[in-house]
């Protein structure tokens, strides 16, 4: 069963699929758009903890630096749709924005469905024919050219292009299990290695479960890499414990920071106390002793400390709990100072997919022209959004990726 020839299919109703679509619409094409779950956006709806940051206000240059892979091959993407432009294309949909700290720009509303409403409202509008329900099975490749899409059910539907706006393989229960890396590579693209980005550790120290739910601010996490023998990662913000390991803003954004995940290689150090130096928390520790100089160490912290860490700490310091503190040694002060300085936690893993806000890895983007989103094996095949091998920090980075290289493509297409 056949359908007839449209000037352009779109695989996937996600961030990128459906700003496609819009702008493919707008430009007078006869869109197709496939889904394959029962409605569009389900990602995007559970984004920014359902407030969908959707870019970063910010430049080019401060946006690629953000970009930790591939940055070079979306110059000509972005400064075609910029983070002002896209701010310019969500209001012209009629969602207000506003812009908060790390210029990270929300909908008004705070409500990611307004986002998702807004594309699918303003594709319906322009003519877009959205088919829900609808899983592609494959790609139909004549003569070095694409030609439509082979779907599960048995239906086959033809087009002059198709675009690959699939997603990765984070967060799977919303439609992202990979298959457009199967469609890539069956075209004869690279797949380059995936794995989860912004996304939560695992820890070695059984610590971590114990202070489950702990969540500290204002402190300054560091990344050592014992291969290259060097800091990889150092950033102040926010981040929790939990029973698996760590994680929060500042784990998220330091697992980008990891390409190759490897047993003992990788171990945090997080400065409780980033505003003091050793000098001035040694000080600060001893005002404390001061105040309470019959006080057993144990209890000696809770002016200092989360009352949760304390028993942590006490433990990983050296210092004997029931030891007065009048009594406690400068060895041993120094050695709790430095404990404070750089609490450990041993990375043995990232979490699953399943919880990663991105995926790492995807199709080699040198096989992929930079101002087209072209394939360069396939004519007529192009690709956007998280199915490329280019992700982001955190802070609206990578929804603002599969928006401008949806539009390039669009516009292409």
């Amino acid at each position: 069963m056949s359908y007839a020839c449209y000037d352009c299919i779109i695989i996937g109703g996600g961030a990128a699929g459906l700003t496609a679509a819009v702008t493919a619409a707008e430009l007078g094409k006869k869109t197709l758009l496939l889904e394959r779950n029962n409605s569009l956006g389900k990602k995007l709806l559970i984004t920014g903890k359902g407030r969908c940051n959707l870019t970063n206000n910010c430049g080019l240059d401060e946006f690629t630096e953000n970009v930790p892979t591939n940055s070079r091959f979306l110059y000509s993407a972005y400064s075609n749709f910029s983070s002002r432009d896209c701010m310019d294309f969500f209001e012209e949909l009629g969602v207000p924005l506003k812009t908060e700290r790390g210029n990270r720009v929300f909908p008004v509303s705070d409500k990611s469905a307004d986002i998702v409403f807004s594309l699918e409202n303003a594709c319906r509008a322009r003519g877009v024919t959205i088919k829900n329900n609808v899983k592609v099975s494959s790609l139909i490749i004549e003569g070095g050219q694409v030609k439509g899409v082979n779907c599960v059910s048995g239906t086959s539907f033809y087009a002059e292009s198709v675009l690959v706006a699939t997603g990765g393989k984070s967060y799977p229960k919303t439609g992202s299990d990979g298959d457009g890396y199967k469609f890539a590579k069956a075209a004869g693209h690279t797949i380059k290695k995936l794995r989860p980005s912004l996304v939560p550790f695992v820890a070695e120290e059984s610590y971590c479960a114990v202070l489950e739910g702990l969540s500290l601010k204002n402190v300054n996490l560091k990344i050592f890499d014992a291969k290259l023998g060097k800091s990889i990662f150092s950033e102040q913000g926010e981040m929790l414990f939990t029973r698996f390991g760590i994680s929060g803003p500042l784990v998220l954004s330091a697992s980008a920071h990891i390409s190759d995940m490897e047993r003992g290689r990788y171990k945090a150090f997080i400065d409780l106390k980033p505003a003091l130096d050793e000098k001035a928390l040694n000080e600060r520790i001893l005002r404390d002793f001061a105040e309470i100089p019959n006080r057993l160490f144990s209890n000696s912290l809770s002016k200092l400390l989360p009352n949760k860490l304390i028993q942590t700490v006490v433990q990983l310091s050296g210092v004997a709990g029931d030891k007065p503190v009048h009594s406690v040694t400068k060895p041993e002060r120094a050695a709790l100072v430095s404990l404070l300085k750089a609490f450990p936690v041993t990375i043995r893993d990232f979490r699953p997919f399943s919880e990663a806000v991105i995926t790492s890895g995807g199709v080699d983007v040198a096989e992929i022209s930079p101002k087209t989103m072209e394939s360069k094996l396939v004519k007529s095949l192009y690709f956007a959004g998280e199915v490329l091998d280019l992700d982001g920090y955190t802070g609206g980075f990578n929804l603002q990726i599969a928006f401008c290289t949806a539009v390039c493509a669009a516009n292409n297409m």
